[in-house]
């Protein structure tokens, strides 16, 4: 059932909903993927070019290139980001780096994203072991994303893998409304309004989407309401207060892997067990959260944030009927200090710390034929984690072009198990890693500048990695797997930055970044048995080139690129086989290829859009992934593939009285190319064949209609 209106049109927001300060570059930055500020990078407000850290942000009017239902859709232009949907709905998965990659797989939880700190609005959507799942996260409600691409361990945690932020915080200085209609092939149907209030000098806005996707493979339908709503509020001239609030509602299916001679003669089906068991979740989760910022005093700030975040997560997963219901909460303090350093010097000291906490029960249940849940009680537990992080750093500016960052946080990460059924599992263990950085940046000119950066990770497993599962009879079963240690890492990046804009002349905007990195990983996790299984691999190195870029000319013509080339492979990897039948044998994997990652991959646009208002919007997009390995052996091979897109849009149509309107139509896999989306890692294999992938969706035309008045 679909909410709002009910018609088959959809939404995509107008201009008139976009609101970020200016739109295109010509007459602002905020179309260009390199703006001046990040929140994120170093938690505090800094210009991209001062932080030594590759960072890329995605404005609204990305977003709202995006077919409006996939996340990977508006990441695919990031460099170095790999944003895979594993069904063509909402089941996302995102790699930075390589970091990331092993959700995949029979006990990923399908949807979720591992080893990437994920915000909101500042609150994390990453659980306190790891996992994330995107479910309050809709890009009809999202004004930017902020995408950090380095190692932000130092800063943020558990994350070595980086940060992706996203803001729901629209701008605006006087009322707003909209409306969006989006439909698109598959069955795809879309309904969202947003509006925004002022009150005196505070600001109220409120978002309401609904999304209903037939799928196009069996068994991958989904459906999603989403409401978020925010509010912001100074309190007297040093004190400002941010409150958001967000709830959803997600059910998909789960159609599985394929073997290769499945995915050949019908990628429709769903994999037969996965149909048999009707594999699906549906998971119903809030949150309430809380910031406040103050200014106690000249170069002086505190803030402190807190929420809440409950969830009711069902599934029918590996034969069971399964209830997760957990309560998320946490906050965190900070301070900041600029200060002189005298002779021309300058520092910026910040401090803080975070606390979360998730637990809950977990209970399943035995399955029936029609995929219900059956009589039989088989787990009752809670299953508990806690992340506590005190983190420090002191940024130097020495003189006009040298600044110098400093820093380290200290993580410590607890599980424990509380069986019901069984109390000799009970169990507990804590993760506590110390994680250091150390940065340059260099300005070559205001518009221009070089950095360097050291720096160490950390990345815990995630909660259904530290359950380990019984293999073949063999394994000793225990709440808490011993053989995972958490990941470490230390990152060697160096990188280059311009944010030129040219006033006059044929090229308005020359904006680049590149990055350059080499990690060297210890106690790398990979999933066995299509993820029924983890333990920890030894050692990996990472190397990689990113570069984005972004050309803009006076007629209007605008191309961007995202390219990345990537070598990460095993240098010391040695497994039992014991689990593949063949007791006492070794196999050494040193020197092949991390499973999941694929060479190369990137993305290109080419856009024409005139400045005339309401003038039409045209654009043709490509995106290129290479072939990569689903086994640590490197024989099942995951095929590359290229796939075109088109689009062209009416933008800002005045209406008169300040009311706009919009309208768009997009195509994505122009050619409608066969191909496979996502993979599982590691993948059971029956009869001699792999049961490894998951097929991307063929052509689709989406349509939107917009309206909206004010801003």
């Amino acid at each position: 059932m679909r909410a709002f209106t009910g018609v088959g049109l959809i939404l995509v927001w107008t201009s008139s909903l976009q609101g970020q300060a200016g739109d295109t570059l010509g007459r602002d930055t905020a179309a260009y993927r390199l703006p001046e500020l990040t929140a994120v990078a170093t938690r505090a407000p800094a210009r991209i070019l001062d932080v030594p850290l590759a960072v890329t942000v995605i404005g609204r009017r990305e977003l709202e290139g995006a077919n409006g239902l996939r996340a990977d859709a508006a990441l695919r232009a990031v460099p170095g980001v790999l944003a895979q949907s594993r069904s063509g709905g909402v089941d996302v998965r995102i790699t930075i780096r390589g970091f990331g990659a092993r959700g995949a797989g029979d006990r990923s939880n399908a949807g979720t994203t591992r080893g990437i700190r994920i915000l909101q609005d500042g609150f994390p959507e990453t659980e306190p072991d790891g996992r994330t799942a995107l479910d309050l996260v809709d890009l009809a409600a999202v004004e930017g994303v902020e995408v950090v691409r380095s190692n932000a361990s130092a800063s943020w945690g558990n994350a070595a893998g980086g940060v992706v932020s996203f803001s729901t915080v629209p701008a605006f200085e006087r009322p707003f409304l909209g409306a969006v209609q989006q439909a698109g092939g598959f069955g795809l149907f879309r309904e969202a309004v947003r509006g925004g209030w002022t009150v005196g000098a505070g600001r109220l806005w409120l978002a309401a989407v609904r999304t209903d996707f037939a799928g196009w493979r069996e068994q991958s339908e989904s459906e999603r309401s989403l409401v978020s709503a925010g509010a912001l509020a100074p309190l007297g001239g040093r004190t400002l207060l941010r409150v958001h609030a967000a709830a959803a509602d997600n059910a998909f299916g789960i159609p599985g892997p394929l073997t290769r001679a499945a995915l050949e003669a019908d990628p429709e089906a769903a994999n037969p067990v996965y149909r048999e068991r009707r594999e699906r979740r549906h998971n119903r989760v809030g949150r309430l959260g809380a910031a406040l910022e103050h200014r106690a005093g000249e170069g002086v700030w505190l803030s402190a944030s807190a929420f809440v975040n409950p969830k009711r997560l069902l599934r029918s997963e590996r034969g069971t009927f399964r209830r997760f219901e957990r309560v998320h909460l946490g906050g965190s303090l900070g301070a900041r200090w600029e200060h002189a350093l005298g002779a021309g010097a300058r520092g910026t000291l910040q401090a803080g710390v975070d606390e979360a906490w998730q637990d809950g029960p977990a209970r399943f249940w035995s399955l029936t034929p029609e995929g219900e849940r059956g009589s039989e009680l088989r787990t009752d537990k809670n299953e508990g984690a806690n992340n506590f992080g005190v983190f420090a750093q002191e940024v130097l500016s020495l003189g006009e072009r040298l600044d110098l960052t400093l820093g380290a946080r200290w993580d410590a990460i607890a599980y424990s198990v509380r069986d019901r059924l069984n109390p000799r599992l009970d169990d507990r263990r804590t993760f506590a890693r110390l994680s250091p950085k150390v940065g340059v940046v260099w300005r070559l000119s205001p518009e221009r500048s070089v950095y360097a950066a050291l720096g160490g990770g950390v990345e815990a497993p995630a909660g259904n990695e530290t359950d380990p599962a019984s293999t073949f009879g063999q394994d000793t079963v225990t709440a808490i797997n011993p053989l995972l240690e958490p990941i470490r890492s230390t990152t060697w990046e160096a990188g280059f930055k311009e944010l030129g804009a040219r006033p006059t002349g044929f090229v308005r905007a020359l904006r680049y970044d590149l990055a350059l990195y080499w990690t060297e990983v210890r106690d790398e996790i990979v999933p066995y048995r299509g993820g029924r299984f983890y333990f920890s691999a030894g050692r990996v190195r990472r190397r990689g080139a990113e570069l984005g870029l972004q050309v803009r000319t006076a007629p209007g013509v605008e191309l961007e690129a995202a390219l990345t080339g990537a070598d990460h492979r095993y240098t010391a990897y040695v497994v039992d086989s014991v689990h593949y039948g063949r007791p006492g044998r070794l196999a050494d994997y040193g020197g092949n290829r991390v499973v999941g990652v694929p060479a190369s991959w990137g993305s290109g646009a080419l856009r024409w859009a005139p400045a005339a208002p309401g003038g039409p919007e045209l654009e043709l997009g490509v995106q290129r992934v290479g072939g990569y390995w689903a086994d640590d052996a490197n024989t099942v091979r995951v095929p590359g593939y290229t796939l075109w897109s088109a689009g062209a849009a009416l933008r800002a149509l005045r209406l008169g009285r300040g009311a706009s309107a919009r309208a768009s139509v997009r195509v994505e896999n122009l050619g409608n190319e066969r191909y496979v989306a996502s993979a599982f890692l590691n993948p059971d294999v029956v009869d001699g064949e792999p049961v490894a992938f998951e097929p991307g969706l063929p052509r689709q035309v989406v349509v939107s209609v917009g309206v909206g008045w004010g801003r």
